[in-house]
């Protein structure tokens, strides 16, 4: 039996629901929280609609010098402001879907895998349940997105 793989993660955001949205579904925003730690977002391109693409680039630094992680993925479901989901692939610079032996790293998970964000307003502040399909809560994958959820946190807090 296989056993289900998810990041789920419950936060709650001192910044009212709209701004959440935002920073979900604004390539600029989305760029300035996400990925862990000391990563950025060089390039950016998300159409907020079903079967809108999104195509991002994650740089950083590690012990072997500058590494960049390209993704790729497609909007299945966009009610504003309340409910977005969309696939994740590893993919290229030119959006070709890489498999994980393609890109030298172990994993038997599903690719594409799917992210699903539900917001909730809570009038000033707004209740985020994040779920990530596909991604292991114990992974270098769950523990990134803690990290960008830590960056978000701080970027509304400043």
């Amino acid at each position: 039996m296989t056993e289900f793989k998810s990041v789920e993660i419950e936060r709650t955001f001192d910044a009212p629901i709209a701004t959440i949205w935002q920073m979900w579904t604004e390539a600029d925003h989305f760029a300035s929280w996400y990925g862990p730690m000391g990563a950025s977002i060089p390039t950016c391109v998300m159409n907020v609609e079903v079967g809108g693409r999104r195509h991002l680039c994650m740089e950083m630094d590690t012990p072997n010098g500058p590494m960049q992680m390209w993704f790729v993925g497609e909007y299945t479901e966009v009610s504003p402001v309340t409910r977005l989901v969309y696939t994740e692939a590893m993919s290229n610079e030119a959006g070709d879907v890489l498999s994980p032996a393609d890109m030298g790293t172990p994993g038997d998970g599903p690719s594409p895998t799917e992210v699903v964000v539900e917001l909730t307003d809570a009038g000033e502040q707004t209740h985020m349940k994040m779920q990530h399909i596909g991604i292991p809560h114990d992974s270098p994958g769950g523990m990134g997105w803690n990290m960008a959820l830590d960056k978000l946190e701080a970027l509304l807090a400043g």
